[in-house]
């Protein structure tokens, strides 16, 4: 497809629910009430008249499922009126988004200002990939907004921020970031995928781009990978399309489709994760064995306040020190029976992690000890199971029936 014509203008009118089930829906000649899945590669023509139009972006059209599909596209502009953007792109994986929200605006001799607290792959693209192609990345504590000012001072290409942030659930200012961005002539990209849509809204705040991870709450299921990039028309159009359409990180029509129908329960979802989340996190304050509990809603949160102030409700991720290291964090996650160990998130099932083996082992100690991430530290998703039988495994399994 050349040229998107997203339907977002009626989309607009709605909540956020109602654009989760109806945003960017389009019907065949059949009045299908469930979106069609159209699985093909390619697309016919009139005539080579017609495809030399669509290829000169003379003509709105399909012409390659690598460039854009009918459920593709039903899905990025159900994203785009979810989320309050102008435009979106989907990807094949969250990372795939990251990656081309990075790449598709960097070139040699740019300069990448980005918070320590990402996700793991997500420095490995800041401190191993980007510098082979003369990329500096500059790396701040990003709850400091003395370090963003002086990183920043010297101007910038772009920033990169997650917030909260995976694993410790740092809660960034989104808005006095994105104002100390636009002053240095950088675009702010947010990673807004512990909080979704539903909980906290960057572009509003001043990010220019947001990424997701589909795969995780906006299917919810544990189902299919996927991923997006939002922002103006005018990057996504000219900035995400071309990189997107030559480099290949496309999203398959069938996990779009998935995607959609997953976007349609994806509020119910998480508003009961999210007060399932509050109730482990405060059986886990008094717990035996648990040093800390980091849970954006708790009083106790180091910034909670402004959790309070950006966020419309505080997400389904619990994480916590066990007393006793690594060793212990294994046996207490050896005799959970209900919860799964899985380094995966955002599912209907509850699944546990130990970062620091996980998501984050490429970071050395020091690396690790300098975002929070110490041996002891667990990270809980919290799903749909009944929260009486989550709080009894987790008891039982650390010593507190």
């Amino acid at each position: 497809m050349t040229n998107k014509s997203h339907s977002t203008s009626r989309a607009a009118q709605w909540r956020p629910q109602t654009q989760a089930i109806h945003g960017g829906s389009q019907t065949s000649i059949f009045g299908e009430t469930s979106e069609a899945m159209f699985l093909t590669s390619g697309y016919g023509y009139d005539g080579p008249e017609q495809a030399e139009a669509r290829f000169k972006e003379e003509e709105p059209g399909y012409i390659y499922s690598r460039y854009g599909n009918p459920t593709v596209t039903m899905y990025e502009d159900r994203m785009a009126a979810l989320e309050g953007a102008e435009d979106c792109w989907a990807t094949s994986s969250g990372m795939a988004a990251i990656s081309a929200a990075l790449l598709c605006q960097l070139k040699q001799g740019d300069r990448v200002v980005a918070a320590r607290a990402l996700f793991g792959s997500s420095l490995y693209i800041l401190n191993e990939i980007l510098p082979r192609f003369g990329i500096a990345v500059t790396l701040v504590d990003g709850t400091n907004l003395d370090q963003w000012r002086e990183a920043l001072a010297s101007g910038a290409t772009t920033v990169l921020v997650e917030t909260p942030s995976n694993p410790t659930l740092e809660i960034l200012d989104i808005a006095k970031i994105a104002n100390l961005s636009r002053q240095a002539g950088a675009t702010l990209i947010v990673d807004n995928v512990f909080a979704t849509p539903f909980f906290q809204r960057p572009i509003e705040l001043g990010a220019d781009i947001v990424v997701y991870s589909a795969t995780k709450y906006v299917d919810g299921q544990g189902r299919v990978l996927g991923g997006a990039i939002l922002g103006t028309q005018k990057f996504c159009s000219q900035v995400v399309q071309p990189y997107i359409r030559n480099t290949g990180p496309s999203l398959s029509p069938f996990n779009a489709w998935v995607l959609l129908k997953g976007m349609e329960t994806m509020e119910l979802r998480i508003r009961a994760q999210t007060e399932a989340a509050a109730k482990v996190a405060e059986f886990l304050s008094s717990a035996p064995g648990v040093e800390q509990v980091l849970y954006p809603g708790r009083s106790d949160h180091p910034q909670h306040t402004l959790a309070a102030q950006q966020m419309s409700g505080f997400g389904a991720i619990v994480s916590f020190n066990i007393a006793g290291g690594k060793d212990a964090a294994f046996k207490i996650l050896n005799r959970l029976q209900l919860i799964s160990v899985s380094n995966n998130l955002g599912d209907t099932k509850s699944l546990i992690t130990h970062p620091g083996t996980t998501t984050h082992h490429r970071l050395t100690l020091e690396e690790r000890a300098a975002l929070g991430i110490g041996s002891g530290l667990v990270r809980l998703s919290v799903g749909l199971e009944d929260v009486e039988d989550l709080t009894e495994d987790l008891g039982a399994a650390l010593g507190k029936n």
